[in-house]
């Protein structure tokens, strides 16, 4: 495991960004926020793609990468950037494009062709090592350029939003690939997101930025299931409901209360055993309110206590507290008049099996 961490100090009039914060050696972060926030700005700052302006520093334990003083090229700061373009090299193909960073790092041949062979086998694309980049759909190049960022084994390795150009089954089996290849916690991992699922499945750690700056961070679960930024709580709009797993596709939180889904494409290969850490996400249109238990037996009931209730165009959205965690439900103004959800009033909340995905989510 990496034993330094990476202190980030940005400075930067256009575009805006002043950003202090230190990553935690070993471990994956998400950095989510609006667009124009600054995600990516940060992350090419930190690749040394841009410099900062003076009074920025950029450190990995005790080395320097950017200072008043001191500007080390991206070549040589063993940080590794994959975008949501797999940006490969058209004329080489999937092995040389494997290849280029442990050459350019002056390994020997055998211990090239090992990097290599390690790399693609890693990806599940050995077979594709004589292929050319045109001739490769757009999960199998973003599975080579996980390979080739890989394989120059970076002590730091930044993801720009790596599955947003994908199609949702590709982007979930990469999304478990990739989850694999974190596991063994050997570099600091910089991830931005806009994908909820991407942020708890991935990252142990989260940062929250709006215009330009850190407006909220911590634990990836905390942070998500007791937001305090408006964008953290309007993420995807979707409800994170966490717990373990529990039998038959259920996730269960500490006080008993679970939601019943289906497993998504994105787990780990053995699927998810019980007592797993797992999160259920659904929309705020897949939950029903009730003030007494319905008749007949839905396969998610859930008590709760009126937190707010809040405009979203024609709609209102009930937020609810389930134990520790905020459960929000979209409705009708007249269900809201006929109910008379208040702050306060308990309420029985009826959720969708079919509508919720169950997925993993980050520990350490």
């Amino acid at each position: 495991m990496s034993g330094e961490d990476l202190l980030v100090s940005i400075d930067q009039a256009v575009p805006p960004l002043t950003v202090e914060h230190r990553f935690t050696a070993g471990r994956t972060t998400a950095v989510v926020g609006p667009n124009g926030a600054g995600k990516s700005t940060m992350l090419r700052v930190i690749a040394g793609l841009l410099r900062g302006d003076r009074g920025s520093r950029i450190s990995l334990g005790d080395e320097v990468f950017r200072d008043d003083r001191v500007f080390v090229p991206p070549h040589r700061r063993g940080v590794a950037l994959l975008s949501q373009d797999a940006r490969l090299f058209p004329h080489l193909t999937v092995a040389e494009n494997v290849a280029f960073a442990p050459s350019a790092q002056r390994l020997t041949r055998a211990e090239v062709a090992e990097r290599v062979t390690r790399w693609l086998a890693a990806v599940e694309v050995e077979e594709l090592a004589d292929r050319k980049p045109d001739e490769l759909s757009g999960g199998q190049a973003q599975r080579v350029a996980i390979a080739r960022a890989m394989a120059a084994e970076p002590r730091v390795l930044l993801l720009d939003e790596p599955f947003r150009a994908l199609d949702v089954d590709v982007a979930s089996r990469l999304r478990a690939l990739l989850r694999g290849l974190l596991a063994d916690h050997g570099r600091t991992t910089i991830m931005v997101t806009h994908d909820p699922v991407d942020a708890l499945g991935l990252a142990e750690d989260i940062v929250v930025l709006e215009q330009g700056r850190v407006v909220e961070s911590g634990s990836t679960r905390q942070v998500l299931t007791n937001p305090g930024a408006r964008f953290t709580a309007s993420l995807s709009g979707l409800n994170l409901f966490m717990g373990q797993i529990g039998e038959d596709s259920t996730v269960v939180e500490e006080s008993g209360s679970q939601v019943v889904g289906s497993v998504g494409e994105d787990v780990p290969v053995g699927g998810l055993g019980a007592g797993t850490p797992a999160a259920a996400t659904f929309s705020p249109r897949a939950v029903a309110v009730y003030l007494e238990e319905p008749h007949g037996s839905p396969r998610t009931t859930l008590r709760a206590i009126v937190r707010d209730v809040v405009p979203r165009g024609d709609h209102a959205v009930v937020n609810t507290d389930v134990g520790d965690q905020v459960v929000s439900a979209e409705v009708t103004w007249a269900a809201v008049a006929d109910l008379g959800l208040v702050a306060g009033l308990d309420v029985v909340l009826v959720v969708k099996a079919s509508e919720v995905r169950i997925s993993a989510v980050a520990e350490r």
